[in-house]
């Protein structure tokens, strides 16, 4: 099945990063999961509201410098957060970043700098960040719908 962006999430790519917008394209062509572009570009404004709510955890957002997007996935048309879908949408940005000779890390996968440089599934990775996180004794940060440039 082929999926395309919508105007909406097309229109949420403005002030984005080229390359970073043809990784998105491409991966909306290869994926089995639709998704969409829930957010591009956000303000200094918006960032601080997000940090105080514990939704982000910097102040440093590379979605503020258009180097960053956050991806929402679809099942049966409707947004989803169950995490697999954010595996298989993950895998799609690896592709899209291979395609256009681009960097992106995951946000449930921090300590990969470049998933299109990978190995391993997403699902693995993002386990290794987990048990990376937790053998540290911290609280792993996933933030599945979260792509930026490295």
């Amino acid at each position: 099945m082929s999926f395309k962006l919508s105007e909406r999430s097309s229109s949420r790519l403005q002030g984005v990063n080229g390359k970073l917008i043809e990784a998105v394209h491409h991966a909306i062509s290869v994926t089995t999961v639709d998704f969409g572009v829930i957010e591009g570009v956000r303000s200094v404004a918006r960032q601080k509201k997000l940090v105080n709510s514990g939704a982000s955890q910097t102040m440093n957002s590379k979605h503020i410098t258009g180097e960053a997007v956050d991806l929402m996935a679809y099942m049966d048309g409707r947004g989803s957060w169950e995490i697999s879908l954010y595996d298989e949408v993950a895998t799609a940005m690896k592709f899209g970043a291979r395609e256009v000779d681009l960097s992106i890390r995951w946000g449930a996968a921090w300590h990969v700098p470049n998933i299109a440089k990978a190995d391993w599934s997403m699902e693995e990775i993002m386990n290794q960040y987990i048990d990376i996180q937790r053998a540290a004794g911290k609280r792993p940060f996933i933030d599945a719908p979260h792509f930026e440039i490295y």
